[in-house]
């Protein structure tokens, strides 16, 4: 008789715990500062859905993802036109810390300076809701004062290319005008007002001057709705003045370069028609379009759906009806290639010709693979570096020599016999993407072109200005010393600035209505 063994069910297999991948590529790491107390923490660079995303961890305040650009494939080939720098003639401060906190220049710092912005007040005649400099009462700085500014930054530039006078509202500084003219004495090659034209608008005695002086105005314009000017002004009813000043503009012979903020909900869609508007218009030489970016004063936003440069290439392409298209747009080699973009156009009437149609400006502005041929490459090569740089002036003689010279690579066009009517035939379009606490990057940082320049010969890379805590520190040391200021105007002696110090020690709280990028809290 056979026994049955008797058998138990099979046990059932727990099937093995399975890796995921992560849902982003891991790019790089750079180094960059808590939104909320402005701490030095690192940075992951991340790419993810053909985008570029920064998330960051402080140990205070947790942790924060935002948007760097919204176009990852253009982000990561935008290497080959990094430019190696060029080292300015004299350093002002040494290296203690570590980037950011020895601005500056210290020799640390990978770029001289383009542009050298000199913020002459702190006070304004608007009260914008976006305003990166928090402007309001506080300092004017003297004329000695800037002629100080202005011979320290011809020291360590020995010719510099552009410097800017800004604020505030420098329009309204009482010796605005000596203090341009004491640029000119200097042989600066550009001088520009950053302005929001309100002053010349009315002021005609003023157009005068700068008729005289002839600068570059570089000039708030951030649309036509009234709607766009009440969110990002504070004034509704902004647009008459705005084109009366305009047109001032064109009758004194003053290229004007105008700057829109395109802040996310608000202008977006006023981008084709400021560009239709700066081609017809006969003061226009350029435009410099700015993602709104929340430094200062700004608006609540979301810093995962901010806008960046790549957003608005697109508005662009889409709202000119392919006048302009993405591939017409080079990243500027002078600064980090992410942080502008440019191109030019040559205007015939109707007809819009951008340059990089006719030339390819890759083979001379490609710094890694040196793909461009001898013979006259290295003269063109030498002209496109001078129109695909921070410092180049739409409207300006050297800007249409080394167009003409660009030209003549392509053969572009009959007719251009001389520089007057290659001036009145090129339109410059210009991205340019500024940092604030959420994308701040230091790798971006530290070859910064624009510097922030202050009365005791310090040169601060505008976007670490703005963002570490240089600009609050500056303005209260500033400020307090203006009923010195006050007191030697009354007695008619000169005013000796103290020198600006710097501490990091203490945590730095954010200005303004912002949004949250943590994660769980944002979209």
């Amino acid at each position: 008789m056979n026994s049955m063994i008797p058998t138990s069910a099979p046990l059932p297999v727990k099937p093995p715990d399975l890796k995921q991948d992560a849902d982003y590529v891991f790019y790089e790491l750079t180094r960059s500062i808590c939104p909320e107390c402005r701490r030095v923490i690192d940075g992951h660079i991340l790419l993810r859905d053909n985008k570029v995303f920064m998330r960051k961890r402080c140990p205070d305040h947790g942790l924060f993802e935002v948007l760097v650009y919204a176009d990852a494939e253009a982000y990561t080939s935008s290497t080959k036109f990094n430019k190696p720098g060029t080292i300015p003639l004299e350093f002002s401060t040494q290296v203690k810390h570590g980037c950011p906190h020895d601005c500056g220049l210290c020799p640390d710092h990978q770029q001289h300076a383009c542009v050298g912005i000199i913020e002459v007040n702190s006070t304004c005649n608007m009260d914008c809701p976006l305003c990166f400099a928090d402007a309001g009462p506080g300092f004017n700085l003297t004329l000695a004062e800037v002629e100080a500014i202005l011979d320290r930054f011809v020291e360590t530039e020995g010719q510099p290319e552009v410097v800017q006078f800004s604020g505030g509202e420098p329009s309204i500084h009482p010796d605005i005008v000596p203090m341009m003219q004491a640029a000119k004495v200097r042989n600066i090659r550009h001088i520009m007002l950053n302005t929001n034209g309100k002053r010349i608008a009315t002021d005609d005695k003023f157009l005068a001057e700068l008729a005289d002086i002839r600068p570059a105005l570089y000039f708030q314009f951030d649309g036509f709705d009234e709607e766009t000017n009440r969110l990002i002004r504070g004034e509704a009813d902004l647009l008459p003045l705005k084109l009366q000043a305009l047109d001032r503009l064109a009758e004194a012979n003053c290229p004007v370069i105008l700057v829109p903020a395109i802040e996310r909900g608000v202008n977006e869609h006023e981008v084709g028609r400021i560009i239709k508007f700066g081609i017809e218009h006969p003061a226009i030489f350029g435009i410099n379009f700015q993602p709104a970016f929340h430094a200062g004063r700004h608006m609540a936003h979301s810093p995962l759906e901010r806008m960046t440069i790549p957003d608005v290439i697109r508005l662009v392409e889409t709202q000119t009806g392919g006048m302009f298209v993405k591939d017409d747009f080079v990243p500027v080699p002078c600064c980090f290639p992410t942080c502008n973009s440019v191109t030019y156009a040559y205007i015939d009437g109707d007809s819009v010709i951008p340059l990089p149609r006719l030339l390819n400006v890759d083979d001379y502005l490609d710094y890694i693979t040196n793909r461009a041929m001898i013979s006259i490459s290295d003269d063109v090569k030498t002209a496109l570096e001078g129109l695909w740089s921070s410092s180049a002036v739409p409207g300006a003689e050297k800007a249409a020599q080394n167009f003409a010279l660009s030209c003549a690579a392509c053969g572009l066009p009959e007719g251009l016999e001389d520089l007057s009517s290659i001036i009145n035939n090129m339109f410059m379009i210009m991205f340019q993407d500024f940092l604030d606490p959420w994308t701040f990057n230091q790798k971006n940082v530290m070859k910064c072109c624009k510097e922030i320049l202050l009365p005791d010969g310090k040169q601060i890379p505008f976007c670490a200005y703005n963002n570490v805590g240089y600009r609050e520190q500056a303005r209260a040391q500033l400020t307090a010393q203006e009923p010195e200021r006050r007191q030697a105007r009354r007695d008619g002696t000169r005013f000796e600035p103290q020198p600006l110090t710097f501490s990091f020690d203490r945590p730095l709280r954010t200005n303004g209505s912002n949004g949250s990028g943590r994660n769980g809290d944002g979209p």
